[in-house]
């Protein structure tokens, strides 16, 4: 079968905790086209192997992640093969990656290998169980028995591009590591199994006849370094062998088995009996019925005189495979092979047996046995790939992103939103750079202007690149060629000159709405712009716009500025562009919006927060001062100032605000939900968070919070986290809410106040005692929050007598008892793991000592990981990755069933295929 001109065979051999295939160095193929890799190799040099004479290179030009090890001493010996003296492992993230490019087309082509040999290289005795992918489309799962084996991994698979990936996928059972890789080319027409739909695993490849049970045939007798195992039984079996050259006679070898596979074959030791073999099913997590399909291998070896036959039947449980009696041919290689898999089986057992006008007993030279994958997924449209490849490599993006951007969902890359479509490949549409950016790279020297490859993501809607403090230069006018973008945010950032005019002009029609913010450099007046200087005096500017949707515009306004007295705590903040996108609403305004104010969202001390709905249908909710509340003018302009001039998208949004009179109101978007407190029982939901839920919610308020701390000049201190205060849009994504009481925080400041502010049950026991809150203080009222979510109780529990979250928590996890601290409304649907690191992380940010407390950008990474070991859970047990899944206002979360399967190569057995065989 011919590929498609733009596609590779590829022959990819894996090895698990042993060794796993050849690779050039500089990452580049040797004169074969072969790429041969000592995964985990240290240093640049490469090595001759002494049996193949392929050379091995280290595996650090085809991966950014993991670390070399090397395995214990105990399980090298002297004949074990250099490649699986060490291994590379990938503790860190849901998904690792090899990328193997400069793959030609030639002949020979290529296939896949990878090999594993574990040897207890992190001495805790513990083989783990991952999965494997090439591209996007899984491959196996690996499941590591024991220290001492080694596993050898192929697949034949067609690949549309001119590289492909290797990924390994950690499921929550162990850290997944590999020894070696291999790819080697092929010709399309070899395999006629593998397709564009379907690839093929590799489950035996024998050589029957030999007598010395170590005489593996590969490379140079194998061109294509296919490895044939020895298969002797010499009790069973009499072994049939030749000097002389087997030959081809077809044009179009379909399988080129070398001649010194077909030199050698075996008979039944009784010449009245058959020739069997068999195998088991070997299902996977993902194929519980996984097909398979053979190539049987023949050559007539003995030139029988002309009263002698050799004829016979192949069957398959019995029944015949191949429809018509076979004679192998003498000296000239055929096959037998089936190309509709056989499915189905409990059992697969192939004989061999005579026919009736046979003078000969049967015989065989050689078998391939493979289950078949599917290949059908498709990854991101490529040149959406090459733009955030070229995005990733200018900015040192590291964390998350590996492999595919969009595919498999569960493992996109995070900061990205993508589309799936059913008849093309998945488009990213959204970066959510102040996201992905901020936690990741602002304040490790994120450096350089907007690149040029961020106009290359065509389907592109929303465009999030702020809040990154050093991107700096001009804005690029071909991202007004975005013609699906309807969101660029450029807020924060050094950026210098004027805004381009074909951004201006979308703008000007509506079609784009642009945010650049602490920009000081930047200006719309298409001239030379001059930095403003800024006002030594603290002040708060809350302009005020005409009524109606807020404009898009990026004109400067001619508007009185209404000045108020410092937020509380003291500081100042910059001056902004984006306070234009606050709207003055009036008190009549916000009776209409509300419906007279008809549905209470929640209460809180500042007073009811109301549901409501723009005119053009925007959901809003609108926070109104009470007289009774105990906040006063003070907390309501400190909270209008800090949402002026903060942006995140897990910090809640003001549209705008209300100052009629004696009415006061804050006007928020994106809080049409509810808060978390739910969790408790309380609320008037009657379903429930899954875990996953709950992580993300914790992962993104934890951002909400790094950025208060980390992407704030001078750092924020909320002062009132709780769980109350992270809501919850319909999307289940948090927001922090309720900034009345943030400060801006000063090291040096040695200001005590005489008033404690906080929560009962979040209160920082440091802050309490020295009245001098810093941001460990918001660490310690989040370590509170995070163990209300693990545990689904609230932070003072009331039966049988008051105690703290904590104090409960910490007694039970001290028995190593985390059943008993987790929520039971999950009924155990979680990875142990990832709930164990969780309650980890709350305890140690509730620690007595703020020293002892992590920072919280140190939360957001160790929440991640518990976010990934979830993920792996339930992508390994087939649960959801919609984190919204499982969720809803009426019903209740469905419980996901697990399903493990262990895998286990047996080179002694062969498939059976309920379709005949086609002879060559």
């Amino acid at each position: 079968m011919a590929a498609a001109p733009a596609s590779r065979m590829l022959l990819l051999c894996l090895a698990v905790a042993a060794t796993a295939g050849v690779l050039q160095a500089r990452a580049q193929p040797d004169s074969n086209g072969f790429i041969s890799i000592d995964c985990g190799l240290p240093g640049t040099a490469s090595y001759v192997d002494d049996t193949t004479k392929l050379a091995y290179v280290p595996d650090a030009g085809f991966t950014g992640a993991g670390s070399n090890h090397n395995i214990s001493a105990e399980y090298i010996t002297p004949t074990l093969a250099e490649r699986y003296h060490n291994v590379r492992s990938f503790p860190d993230g849901a998904r690792n990656c090899y990328t193997l490019r400069s793959i030609v087309a030639q002949v020979p082509p290529p296939r896949h290998a990878a090999t594993f040999k574990y040897g207890n290289y992190d001495g805790l005795a513990r083989p783990p169980i991952f999965d494997l992918y090439i591209g996007v489309n899984f491959w196996t799962m690996v499941n590591v028995t024991d220290a001492d084996s080694a596993i050898i991994l192929e697949a034949i698979v067609l690949v549309p591009d001119d590289f492909v990936q290797v990924c390994l996928v950690n499921t929550g059972t162990g850290t997944p590591f590999i020894s070696g890789l291999d790819l080697r080319p092929l010709k399309s027409t070899l395999y006629p199994q593998a397709n564009a739909t379907q690839g093929l695993v590799l489950l035996a490849r024998l050589n029957f006849g030999p007598t010395n049970s170590t005489a593996i045939i590969r490379y140079p007798d194998d061109p294509h370094d296919r490895v044939w195992f020895p298969w002797v039984n010499t009790a069973a079996w009499n072994s049939v062998s030749t000097t002389l050259r087997v030959e081809d006679i077809a044009d179009d070898d379909m399988f080129e088995v070398p001649t010194k596979v077909l030199q050698t074959a075996i008979t039944p030791r009784n010449a009245s009996e058959s020739i069997e073999f068999s195998w088991d099913p070997e299902p996977q997590p993902k194929d519980p019925t996984p097909g398979y399909v053979a190539n049987m291998h023949f050559s007539e070896l003995e030139l029988l005189p002309g009263n002698a036959t050799r004829q016979f039947y192949v069957n398959l449980n019995g029944k015949p495979w191949f429809p018509k009696p076979y004679s192998p041919m003498y000296l000239i290689s055929d096959t037998i092979y089936n190309s509709n898999p056989g499915r189905g089986f409990p059992h697969y057992n192939v004989s061999i047996n005579a026919t009736a006008n046979s003078t000969l007993p049967p015989m065989i030279n050689a078998v391939e046995v493979f289950s078949v994958i599917p290949t059908t997924n498709v990854g991101t449209d490529s040149q959406d790939v090459s733009a955030i490849t070229a995005i990733k490599a200018k900015y040192g993006v590291k964390k998350n992103w590996m492999g595919d951007p969009c595919v498999p969902k569960t493992l996109a890359w995070e900061g990205l939103t993508c589309s799936y479509a059913i008849s093309s490949p998945p488009r990213i549409t959204s970066l959510q750079w102040e996201f992905v950016f901020c936690r990741n790279l602002s304040f490790s020297g994120l450096n350089g202007d907007v690149s040029s490859s961020f106009a290359i993501v065509k389907a592109v809607q929303y465009m999030y690149i702020c809040h990154t403090n050093n991107l700096s230069g001009s804005v690029p006018d071909s991202l007004s060629q975005l013609s699906s973008l309807t969101v660029l945010d450029l807020t924060g950032n050094k950026l210098s000159e004027s805004i381009p005019s074909g951004l201006l002009k979308r703008i000007q029609d509506g079609s784009l709405n642009l945010r650049y913010g602490d920009n000081p450099n930047l200006c719309t007046n298409g001239k030379s712009c001059q930095t403003k200087k800024t006002k030594s005096k603290l002040a708060i500017t809350l302009p005020r716009k005409k009524q109606g949707p807020a404009s898009n515009s990026v004109k400067p306004q001619n508007e009185t500025p209404v000045t108020h007295e410092p937020p509380a705590g003291g500081g100042s903040y910059p001056q902004s562009s984006l306070q234009l996108e606050n709207r003055l609403f009036t008190y009549k305004e916000l009776e209409m919006i509300t419906d007279n104010f008809q549905r209470v969202l929640g209460r809180g001390g500042f007073g009811y927060v109301y549901d409501g709905f723009l005119e053009d249908g925007t959901q809003v909710a609108v926070k109104l001062r009470s007289d009774s509340s105990n906040q006063g003018v003070k907390e309501f302009l400190a909270e209008a100032q800090t949402l002026t001039e903060i942006h995140h998208k897990n910090l809640v949004s003001m549209i705008g605000y209300c100052k009629d009179g004696d009415y006061m109101a804050l006007v928020y978007d994106c809080l049409a939900s509810m808060d978390f407190i739910s969790l408790h029982g309380n609320g008037r939901n009657t379903g429930f968070l899954n875990w996953r839920q709950r992580l993300k919610i914790a992962q993104e308020s934890a951002q909400g919070l790094e950025y208060l701390h980390k992407g704030c000049s001078p750092p924020l201190i909320h002062r009132d986290v709780k769980a109350a205060n992270i809501l919850l849009n319909a999307k289940l994504e948090a927001k922090i809410a309720d900034f009345g009481l943030t400060k801006a925080y000063r090291e040096n400041d040695t200001h005590m106040s005489n008033t404690l502010v906080g929560t009962l049950g979040y209160v920082d026991p440091e802050y309490h005692a020295t009245m001098q809150p810093t941001t460990k203080s918001d660490v310690y009222s989040f370590g509170v929050a995070l163990l209300e979510l693990v545990t689904g109780r609230p932070a003072i529990l009331r039966d049988p007598e008051p105690t703290s979250l904590i104090q409960w928590a910490r007694q039970r996890l001290a028995r190593g008892n985390i059943e008993g601290v987790a929520d039971q409304r999950m009924r155990g649907d979680h990875d142990v793991n990832s709930v164990w690191k969780a309650a980890d992380v709350a305890l140690k940010c509730t620690a007595q000592a703020s020293a002892q407390r992590p920072t919280m950008t140190e939360v957001v990474a160790q929440l991640q990981k518990c976010l990934e070991l979830e993920e792996a859970r339930a992508a390994a047990t087939g649960g959801s990755g919609d984190p919204y899944s499982g969720y809803s206002a009426y019903s209740t979360d469905v419980s996901q069933t697990s399903t493990g399967f262990e895998v286990e190569h047996n080179f002694g057995r062969v498939p059976t295929m309920p379709t005949g065989p086609a002879a060559r």
